[in-house]
């Protein structure tokens, strides 16, 4: 077994693989921090390259887009409250924040140490339990799934923070809106209105993009309203952040934990990932009061499950032959074309390409470190852009970005559609996460909640006969009703106090 992993690594530090794998973190970092561009787009690109290149080379390309996409979507959250990704919109609340204080490199630095933390904690748990791992994501169904969305779901009410009602109505206006479309289950046109655009229901990308950055369009060219952040005079001590590894350590842990396990789990995705690790490490944090200010902790959690979920993913994909996510399905794709069938099989005909992959995925995470630390200087600039020339370039670019997903200036309009509905939400007060987490949640939700109520003949038992669905229920039954029961409890704390101390005066 050892001359197999010391073969793997001497095969992946050859030039033309190195050289890929940087080649993929560039491209990668670019990708994720384009609004609208996406992992697996830049992945479908790359895809017809590999056909001419070795199948460590090839890997190694498609990895360091993979690790590096993760981290770029986190750039344009931080500096410009505009996730690149999806999985990136849990960052973009204290990393924005941060960067509104004037610590823009501070929160930069925190997203990148703590996505290349993940990514290698994921990998050790790859190459370690992968097997063990993978048996046991065998075991969602349609129910165990549908009860891990309903915990993710249950995060709405903990973002709306000034009003858990306001948080709880956009979620549900979120759920009410992905129901357009065709009926999962029976093909049938809901709400569509005639439209065949709508068919297809409202894609999530164009919606997150308009979101998070048209209210700040608006806001910034009609109103005149400062929505950059300033940046620092100058960027200093970037590699500093290290030293405030082992005080981020537990977020980083809870992140990396999270991020594996539901990597793991086929068809969980990442944005379950990341709203997961951004609420539990402001449960356990010691500084609660900070989240929604500019918290460190709620960046270095998140972006530390957003890479960990690479290396999940493709724990199903080498030892199962299944996707973890359309990412992996696309890799799967690239293996399958050089005849390398990803399963049980691949570990004992072919186990140097296996350790191959494991090298691989450490090669882009260690480049995606040193050359994301490296550019942070020069993402920093962004902020001295002055805000008329800044604002209207991100606008060209958000129109880009939808209507490439498709094609479809169609997409360009629910873009403008739900960021002109996010600008009042703003103004009201209404919070934007719940309805972002209710979007891309809910389409899984109502699939899979069909589907078992299919499987169990109309039985809604299913879900509590299941002990893995059970778990889960009970932690969102828990999720939902703490928002609402601990003020009361820390009020009921406060009056004790005051009493006890009006005693002791007497």
């Amino acid at each position: 077994m050892s001359e197999y992993i010391f073969s793997a690594l001497l095969e992946v530090l050859q030039i033309q693989n190195v050289a890929a794998s940087a080649i993929g973190v560039f491209f990668g970092l670019f990708i994720g921090a384009t609004p609208g561009l996406t992992i697996s787009l830049g992945m479908v690109l790359l895809l017809p390259l590999t056909y001419a290149l070795d199948p460590v080379t090839s890997i190694c390309l498609l990895l360091g887009l993979y690790s590096a996409g993760m981290t770029g979507g986190s750039f344009s959250a931080i500096l410009l409250n505009i996730p690149g990704t999806p999985s990136a919109s849990a960052t973009a609340i204290e990393g924005h924040a941060m960067a509104q204080n004037g610590k823009a490199s501070e929160a930069l630095s925190t997203a990148i140490i703590s996505s290349f933390t993940g990514g290698v904690l994921g990998l050790i748990t790859l190459a370690l339990i992968s097997p063990i791992i993978a048996k046991f994501a065998l075991k969602f169904g349609a129910p165990e799934l549908f009860a891990l969305v309903l915990m993710g779901i249950t995060l709405i009410c903990s973002f709306g923070q000034k009003s858990i009602v306001k948080g709880l109505m956009a979620g549900v206006f979120g759920l009410i809106i992905m129901t357009i479309g065709l009926d999962p289950m029976t093909g049938v046109p809901r709400f569509t209105f005639g439209n065949v655009n709508l068919q297809a229901g409202i894609n999530f990308l164009p919606a997150m993009i308009g979101l998070f950055a048209i209210p700040q369009i608006i806001s910034g060219i009609a109103t005149r309203e400062k929505v950059v952040p300033s940046s620092q005079h100058e960027v200093k001590g970037v590699f500093s952040g290290f030293k405030y590894l082992f005080k981020r350590m537990r977020s980083i842990i809870i992140g990396a934990v999270l991020g594996t396990g539901i990597g793991a789990i086929p068809g969980a995705g990442g944005p379950i990932a990341v709203f997961l690790s951004y609420d539990y490490a402001k449960k356990l944090s010691k500084n609660k009061d900070n989240f929604g200010k500019g918290e460190p902790d709620g960046v270095a959690a998140p972006e530390a499950a957003n890479n960990a979920v690479a290396g999940g993913a493709l724990i199903p994909m080498l030892t199962l032959g299944i996707p973890g996510d359309p990412v992996t399905a696309i890799l799967l794709g690239a293996l399958m074309i050089h005849g390398l069938i990803p399963g049980p099989l691949l570990f004992e005909t072919n186990p140097q390409f296996v350790f191959a992959i494991f090298w691989a995925v450490l090669m882009a995470n260690v480049f995606n470190l040193f050359i994301s630390m490296l550019s942070v200087k020069v993402w920093v600039k962004v902020l001295k852009v002055p805000q008329r020339i800044l604002l209207p370039i991100i606008l060209v670019m958000c129109v880009i970005g939808s209507f490439s997903l498709n094609n479809n200036f169609f997409d360009t309009g629910i873009m403008f559609a739900f960021g002109i509905l996010a600008y009042f939400m703003k103004k009201y007060g209404f919070p934007i996460v719940p309805l972002l987490l209710a979007i891309i949640l809910g389409p899984q939700l109502e699939e899979h909640l069909r589907m078992s109520l299919i499987i169990s003949s109309g039985d809604p038992t299913i879900f509590f006969r299941k002990p893995i669905s059970l778990v889960f229920i009970i932690v969102a039954v828990f999720s939902f009703i703490a928002p609402f029961v601990t003020p009361k409890i820390q009020q009921m704390q406060n009056r004790g106090a005051e009493g006890c101390d009006d005693e002791e005066e007497l």
